[in-house]
């Protein structure tokens, strides 16, 4: 196994980009399956979490890669009270459970990137994906392949190619709005590829 990930650029459409410059795709595989977190991954989520008081998590929003997020998501139609944006549904999540509760290896390691980079960051079945991922838009912002749509932009794995038991190899998928800094988008792919493969 590589002792880094290989980071590619995924595709956005012409049409898209011309709409929303800056808007990016990064994205890389990792040989990894779902299963059961390490106690040491379970007890950097608890970490995580006491860190995150009421009064952080409010404070959130104003910090600004999240609020970037919540630009853009205003711009493409979605009110950010409504469908939060990967941090701050992180931190609801942390209000309503009273911490940050293990999910499993998979979205352990998405929590945690999200946490330390506040971009938002995807898996799928990598077996599943033909070509590139991409953005592009089909009535609304999706990421696609070659043999369609993977996933509303934002929004959970279809079934074609989401996770499952029979999963071996991941492809970790991170989403750049306009004005997050690309090492951020980098950063957030970095953080679940390391978390992957030390579990």
């Amino acid at each position: 196994m590589s002792e880094e990930p290989e980071l590619r650029r995924g595709l956005v459409a012409p049409a898209v980009a011309a709409e929303h410059p800056g808007l990016r795709l990064a994205w890389t595989q990792v040989d990894a399956a779902p299963g059961r977190s390490s106690a040491e991954l379970r007890e950097r989520l608890r970490a995580m979490a006491n860190r995150m008081g009421g009064a952080q998590a409010i404070e959130l929003r104003r910090r600004e890669v999240p609020h970037l997020h919540r630009v853009f998501f205003r711009h493409i139609g979605l009110d950010p009270d409504v469908v939060r944006v990967p941090a701050e549904a992180i931190a609801l999540r942390r209000m309503r459970e009273g911490g940050l509760r293990s999910q499993g290896l998979v979205e352990d390691a998405l929590t945690v990137a999200v946490m330390e980079t506040g971009v938002g960051v995807w898996a799928f079945d990598a077996a599943c994906i033909v070509g590139a991922p991409e953005v592009r838009e089909e009535e609304r912002l999706i990421i696609a392949d070659e043999a369609g749509p993977l996933a509303t932009l934002f929004g959970d794995p279809l079934p074609r190619a989401a996770v499952t038991r029979a999963t071996q190899r991941l492809a970790l998928v991170a989403v750049g709005v306009p004005n997050v800094p690309e090492l951020f988008v980098d950063e957030a792919l970095w953080t679940a590829w390391d978390v992957l493969t030390a579990h």
